[in-house]
């Protein structure tokens, strides 16, 4: 098996491929919502900006808001667990959807918000179905609340061995768990058109020079984050070492050592002795 360099769970590459194409997201997202493709009429991109400033912020969210028959329609796709996952969907889905008022806006009129998340990891280990919806019910009645607030959760490590040629849901998610070169021929092979439309789309923007400078920002930003991290944990350590010292000195001027075995018992220089004399006055 030939390991994929980047997969369809590539955040970078998961944004910059669907906003190029955007008649492909189109397609996915009529899979995901359930809905015929030729009954969206309204379809629109509302973030499809990528700035390089945003692709090195390590809490940048790579996801795709959209605007979907009126109804604003978030995508995501999560590849680690960082816990509170259900949290996080419902926090993004109360900001999107506060957001959409405008100032002196009726509450009637904000639009049904529907969050999307296709999970590389289990969240939900009670039922074996890869598709989860949920709505705000009545917990007696099951009556709804209100059908505004939506949240898909399609986790893939849930999909099934084989999928039939026509199930077009199955295979677009087959297509975002696909790691190796072998798993992109099959579903190729299989000649679906939108399908291999997706898998050519993917080796175009794959081999563009605009996504791998992205992907050369986001190494050189995380470089800079470890190196930062490394940096501060070593500033800590060094500190930590003096201040010890410091309280060592203290111990050895009160036994009534003399100067010169104080610094050569610590390390200290006798500049510093002199700052710790003036600090306890």
């Amino acid at each position: 098996m030939t390991k994929l360099k980047h997969t369809f769970k590539t955040d970078i590459l998961f944004k910059l491929l669907f906003v190029k194409h955007p008649e492909l997201l189109k397609r996915l997202v009529a899979q995901l919502l359930g809905v015929q493709f030729g009954s969206i009429k309204q379809f629109e991109i509302r973030n499809p900006e990528m700035p390089p400033e945003m692709i090195g912020n390590k809490f940048c969210r790579l996801d795709i808001h959209m605007a979907v028959d009126g109804q604003q329609t978030n995508l995501e796709v999560q590849v680690e667990d960082e816990g509170d996952y259900p949290e996080r969907a419902l926090f993004h889905w109360a900001r999107t959807y506060s957001n959409a008022l405008p100032a002196g806006g009726k509450y009637f009129e904000l639009p049904r918000t529907i969050i999307i998340s296709i999970l590389d990891f289990l969240l939900f280990d009670e039922w074996t179905e890869f598709h989860s919806e949920f709505q705000c019910l009545e917990i007696t009645h099951h009556k709804p609340l209100t059908d505004k607030q939506t949240y898909h959760f399609f986790e893939l490590s849930k999909l099934p061995e084989n999928i039939e040629r026509n199930d077009l849901l199955l295979l677009w998610l087959a297509l975002f768990k696909a790691n190796t070169e072998e798993e992109l021929k099959e579903i190729e092979a299989l000649e679906v058109p939108e399908l291999s439309e997706a898998i050519n789309a993917y080796h175009s923007v794959t081999a563009s020079s605009e996504f791998r400078e992205l992907e050369r920002l986001r190494a050189k930003a995380r470089h800079d984050e470890a190196q930062a991290l490394y940096n501060a944990e070593r500033k800590g350590k060094a500190a930590g070492e003096t201040e010890k010292a410091f309280a060592i000195a203290k111990r050895l001027a009160k036994m009534g050592l003399p100067i010169d075995k104080i610094i050569t018992a610590t390390g200290l220089s006798l500049e510093e002795l002199e700052g710790l004399n003036d600090a306890d006055g």
